[in-house]
């Protein structure tokens, strides 16, 4: 018999969960798992239970929440032999969309029935361990206002993108790895080891969790006339195509800013000081996964590519707009003054 744990927030997330324990004990295959549905009292908790339940030799551990509860219960078992599963219940899920894990409460028990376990990398950015992003700048700084608001989900999230966005103002990074130092003003920086920020959201789509590298996703500022652009990349899986993001792929990474500020870990917010470290820890979490999980899934499709290189496009002319306004001003009336001088009395 496998032995297995679930770890319930009750208060995580946009979904109710009282009866998710009647979804187990119906959906869950006993012919091969011995099980234990526990809650979550306190903020930590998750983690102190997943800890626990590795001491004890658990083979599954089961975070039944979203991000902030995957996140404390996958910290609790690194480097352990328990493995981690998902049934996702939060506003983003966005490790569990990354490993194609089904928003379907049934469904995510179906694959726990399957139990497929790879080893799968994490990462630690100033001693917080996380398994999807990190960042610095303006998602931190959203996270922070999407935290003190109260409310969940997406409408949310929006809000305070919308309320606080154009108020936000981009930073200097010196940026460091074992190569090469260089500096950038940017509207963010984001750590990835999985794809996604959450909600199909892709801020770096080519990442992966199992090739000991972190995703690098520096965006450069923009004007709001940009803005629409970003947000089709990003939700066609094609922000890595556009002109104002740079990537590169690292095992560790060293930024210093001009001051204390706020990061986040797998949209945890937190304030940290100038300097922050991130690595990756090559494989040091065992995870359930989809064994039906398609990657080719996470490609974007033709009419996603066609759709990013036309606004790529679009965006090259509106630089060139800009750029050459006052020269395009000028010559306008110059061809106004020289065509009215040509136009006959009517």
């Amino acid at each position: 018999m496998i032995s297995i744990k679930f770890i319930i927030n009750p208060i995580s997330g946009t979904v109710g969960k009282s009866g998710i324990p009647d979804y187990i004990n119906k959906y869950l295959d006993k012919s091969k798992f011995s099980y234990e549905i526990i809650e979550t009292q306190y903020a930590g908790h998750a983690a102190e239970l997943s800890h626990e339940a590795a001491q004890h030799g658990i083979d599954v551990v089961v975070a039944v929440g979203g991000d902030g509860t995957v996140n404390e219960v996958a910290r609790g078992i690194t480097n352990t032999n328990t493995a981690l599963a998902i049934i996702p219940c939060g506003s983003g899920n966005g490790l569990a969309r990354h490993l194609l894990i089904p928003i379907n409460i049934r469904k995510s028990i179906e694959i726990i029935n399957q139990c497929k376990i790879h080893d799968l990398d994490y990462c630690i950015i100033n001693g917080h361990k996380f398994f999807c992003t990190c960042g610095m700048g303006f998602d931190a700084f959203i996270s922070f206002k999407f935290a003190e608001a109260g409310k969940r989900g997406p409408i949310t999230y929006v809000q305070q993108v919308l309320e606080t966005g154009l108020k936000y103002k981009p930073q200097t990074y010196e940026i460091s790895t074992d190569e090469d130092t260089v500096k950038y003003k940017a509207l963010l920086v984001t750590c990835a080891n999985a794809s996604q920020y959450g909600n199909n959201a892709y801020i770096a789509p080519q990442a992966s969790m199992s090739d000991g590298l972190m995703d690098v996703v520096i965006m450069e500022p923009f004007d709001i006339l940009e803005a629409p652009q970003i947000a089709i990349d990003m939700f066609s899986k094609t922000l890595d195509k556009s002109s104002r993001i740079k990537t590169f792929r690292t095992r560790h990474l060293h930024i210093h800013r001009s001051s204390e500020g706020p990061i986040h870990f797998d949209g945890e917010p937190v304030m940290t000081g100038p300097d922050i470290d991130i690595s990756v820890v090559p494989k040091g979490i065992k995870v359930v996964v989809n064994p039906s999980g398609d990657k080719s899934q996470r490609k974007p499709n033709t009419f996603q590519t066609v759709a990013c290189e036309m606004f790529n496009d679009l965006n090259a002319i509106h630089d060139d707009i800009i750029q050459h306004t006052r020269r395009g001003i000028i010559l306008s009336k110059f061809l106004q003054r020289k065509i009215g001088k040509n136009l006959p009395n009517i």
